[in-house]
């Protein structure tokens, strides 16, 4: 990210005082900053006077936002770090809904948006999937890539519905067994294959290499194969299914980086890796123009 990792910029060009939570991965946004924005106040006991009107008109009306408002110390404008209210970015965005403000339109008419394509997605599961294509190809994937992507959300659909058949909770046993694949095969815990490749929120499928993610879905389709011939029952009997599926990976892993003598886990993430295409392409079309000279 290119901001200051205190600062977001949110508004147009107006920051926000953010903190980045590594434990839970997600960003805390100053709560007095949203509001100095929306309602255009830069008079910040104005801002704490209309913060508190607020929240007794929230918890009035029965809204659960001001109970699970964090607090935490943020650098204030004379440079010292201060308790204030903090939300995460669910919070934030009803936080929004709640204020009448011209700047907050584009956000309310963005979150009916969302919803409505949701509701359509429920009726039509394929729509979810021509979004998300539309969705790479803006931000510049190429069709290759692409594709693996697609397929790669197969492959992890058909391993959780193993995991719902054994019993394995979603949430944290999801997470857990996806934690546990991703040491053994790659090396690295989640967390720690983020933070090789510099991210913070952003999904790490989306900033795998090919190969990576080639990999990463052999680990799931192995996984996917074995729990469909054993048929275990709960966390622990799919956990040992899982480490399984992810060694067939490993292995594999360890046979390409003997034959190439570089490692596959890359620091690459979506950005560089656009770049580099991008690079790759300017290269091969000079090529070509320079051999179309050449016959010349």
């Amino acid at each position: 990210m290119s901001e200051p990792q205190d600062k977001i910029k949110l508004f147009e060009s107006q920051q926000v005082r953010a903190e980045w939570d590594a434990d839970n991965e997600k960003w805390w946004f100053s709560v007095l900053d949203i509001i100095a924005v929306l309602t255009d106040q830069s008079d910040y006991k104005k801002v704490r006077n209309y913060w508190k009107w607020l929240k007794n008109k929230l918890i009035a009306d029965g809204s659960q936002l001001v109970s699970v408002t964090n607090q935490l110390k943020m650098k204030a404008a004379d440079g010292k770090k201060y308790l204030t209210d903090v939300a995460d970015t669910e919070q934030i965005l009803r936080l929004i809904q709640s204020i009448p403000s011209k700047r907050a339109e584009p956000f309310k008419l963005w979150l009916a948006q969302v919803g409505r394509e949701r509701l359509d997605e429920t009726v039509d599961p394929e729509l979810s999937i021509d979004r998300a294509i539309q969705n790479y190809r803006r931000l510049g994937y190429g069709e290759n890539w692409i594709n693996q992507r697609i397929k790669s959300i197969e492959v992890r659909k058909a391993l959780t519905d193993e995991w719902d058949k054994a019993g394995v909770g979603q949430g944290k046993e999801y997470a857990s067994l996806t934690d546990l694949m991703s040491r053994v095969w790659s090396g690295m815990a989640t967390r720690e294959y983020k933070q090789h490749k510099g991210l913070k929120k952003e999904n790490l499928r989306d900033n795998m290499t090919n190969t990576e993610l080639v990999l990463n879905m052999l680990a799931e389709v192995a996984a996917t194969d074995i729990s469909q011939v054993r048929n275990p029952e709960g966390f622990a009997e799919s956990a040992q299914v899982a480490a399984e599926g992810a060694k067939t990976a490993k292995a594999a892993r360890q046979q390409l980086e003997k034959s190439t003598g570089k490692p596959v886990v890359s620091k690459l993430n979506a950005r560089q890796l656009a770049a580099q295409q991008l690079e790759n392409a300017l290269g091969n079309a000079h090529q070509a123009i320079g051999k179309k000279g050449g016959k010349a």
